[in-house]
């Protein structure tokens, strides 16, 4: 059973409490991938979305597209996005600072006046630790990382996803599910910055839990 600790150890950043939903549709764009891969993208997504009964629409009226995801060889690649330096602040810094940590997956949001996700963008470079992983378990666990502003140590060590225990495929762990679900509680606020939220999403998670 999850407590309300580890739902605020969640959502640490900088050793403040930080909380942020998306604050409208989500619209998608995928670029670097086959159609193959590009269609178990899009499951994913809408897996999540809907575990978070959270709209996908085709087109956002500020940006088009909202959530960008990139999959590259190379970090170098990015530098031939147009407009890239528009959409991430300081990208031509960014850059060399994920190649010297031989980074293999950088997040990055914007906001909106109110501090809720306005637009995601998920960089995946495709290294062979990356590689080796099926698409669809790379496709759901970074759909789950974009779903909410997690706190940047949430994952380090503990995946998103687990193995069912009956099927042996994996799976987004139940507890996490329910964060997010709670999390998207229209009666909860989009942002939070004070610890107390915590104790507002574990008041929504059932006593007892099953992988789903």
């Amino acid at each position: 059973m999850i407590s309300p600790d580890d739902i605020t150890a969640l959502f640490q950043r900088n050793g403040a409490y930080g909380f942020s939903r998306w604050g409208r549709p989500i619209a998608p764009v995928v670029f670097g991938v086959e159609d193959e891969t590009l269609v178990v993208v899009k499951g994913a997504l809408e897996a999540v979305t809907t575990l978070a009964r959270h709209d996908i629409m085709e087109t956002d009226p500020e940006f088009g597209s909202n959530l960008w995801v990139f999959f590259l060889r190379d970090w170098d690649e990015l530098k031939g996005v147009p407009d890239m330096d528009g959409l991430i602040p300081e990208m031509d810094a960014l850059l060399p600072r994920l190649t010297k940590a031989n980074a293999n997956q950088y997040r990055f949001f914007r906001f909106d006046t109110h501090g809720a996700i306005k637009a995601g963008f998920l960089f995946l470079r495709m290294d062979d630790a990356l590689s080796q992983i099926p698409a669809d378990v790379l496709a759901l666990g970074q759909m789950v990382q974009m779903i909410l502003l997690w706190g940047d140590q949430a994952f380090a060590t503990t995946s998103p996803l687990a193995i069912h225990p009956d099927t042996g495929h994996t799976v987004l762990r139940p507890e996490i599910a329910q964060i997010i679900q709670a999390g998207y509680d229209p009666i909860l606020p989009s942002v939070a910055t004070d610890s107390s939220h915590a104790l507002r999403l574990f008041a929504r998670i059932p006593p007892t839990s099953s992988v789903v």
